[in-house]
């Protein structure tokens, strides 16, 4: 009886680790099975995606790869029964059975790979002619695509708790300040590097800021971290650890530099997130009101377009 109630907690613990685990594979996978089909299917048809209109009807792979093909019909299914189970996730807040599997966040990250996927799925399926009123429907969904990876960064900004409930600027702050004190105790990293990687823009400057332009800085801002960790890490490196470690971009294997450099990485992180959390959060207001519309759009042409190719007798 003791023995498993010793042995619960831990296992309470460890699930989510282990479904974050999985969801990460599972993610991967994904995105690796995505571009293996759609690098089969460029290699397959390069030949044929490669010539003039006038040439493509006396290509051998016409009759499969033109729009209404073999080939390319099913992809246009295929793409359309993407773009429609990205519908899945906004449906997810109304469906109460829908709520009770994964998280919000593992849905997330479902819905973008979708989303990138629909766009290149079609254009195999219109054989990349975007003309017309297919066309529209195209870049429609592409707009649709790209605001969604917008979305998904500018979510990603704003902090939250394990349970996706927003943290408090109190709380988050004392996480910030919990950080800074770790670092200063560290004596493994040189702390004028450290305060390079920390350099923020003062907030008055952050509030001046036009809100396009604001975005575009965090993204600088997160890609500069990048090579300055790296910076970082060159600092402990000997000459061979160079190559293993690609110039200090991947980790070594000293535990308590990785461990330093783990928490400057965190304290980096929030404290940009701090400074932009007001702008993030207005610009992911108004990012709903464009990435919707955009959204139900493209549903109602593509509804359109498969309706008048069916009167066309394509299908």
């Amino acid at each position: 009886m003791s023995a498993n109630a010793a042995v619960s907690p831990i296992r309470a613990v460890a699930s989510p680790k282990t479904r974050n685990r999985g969801h990460r594979f599972r993610l991967i996978t994904g995105y690796v099975l995505v571009v293996i089909f759609l690098l089969s299917l460029a290699i397959y048809g390069w030949d044929y995606y490669t010539l003039g209109a006038a040439d493509r009807p006396f290509s051998p792979k016409h009759t499969l790869l033109k729009p209404s093909g073999r080939i390319g019909l099913n992809l246009g299914f295929l793409g359309m029964a993407v773009f429609f189970a990205i519908f899945l996730y906004p449906l997810r807040k109304r469906w109460g059975w829908l709520m009770k599997i994964g998280s919000t966040k593992h849905w997330l990250d479902i819905h973008v790979l979708l989303g990138l996927s629909a766009p290149f799925i079609i254009a195999f399926h219109s054989s990349f002619k975007f003309k017309g009123f297919a066309g529209i429907a195209f870049w429609i969904m592409t707009a649709v695509s790209a605001s969604g990876i917008v979305g998904r960064y500018l979510y990603s900004q704003i902090p939250r708790r394990v349970n996706a409930a927003e943290l408090s600027r109190k709380e988050t702050q004392e996480i910030q300040e919990q950080l800074s004190r770790q670092l200063s105790e560290q004596q493994l990293l040189p702390q004028a590097d450290i305060r390079k990687m920390l350099r923020l823009p003062s907030p008055t400057t952050v509030a001046r800021l036009p809100i396009v332009v604001a975005i575009l800085y965090m993204m600088v801002l997160d890609v500069l971290r990048v090579f300055r960790i790296a910076g970082l890490r060159r600092n402990a490196l000997r000459s061979t650890e160079y190559l293993t470690t690609f110039g200090g971009f991947f980790p070594t294997g000293h535990r308590e530099l990785e461990r330093a450099i783990t928490t400057a990485r965190e304290e980096a992180t929030l404290s940009k997130r701090i400074l932009f959390l007001s702008r993030t959060e207005k610009v992911f207001h108004l990012w709903h009101v464009v990435h919707k519309p955009f959204s139900y759009a493209f549903a109602v042409l593509a509804i359109f377009h498969v309706v008048l190719v069916m009167l066309m007798g394509y299908l």
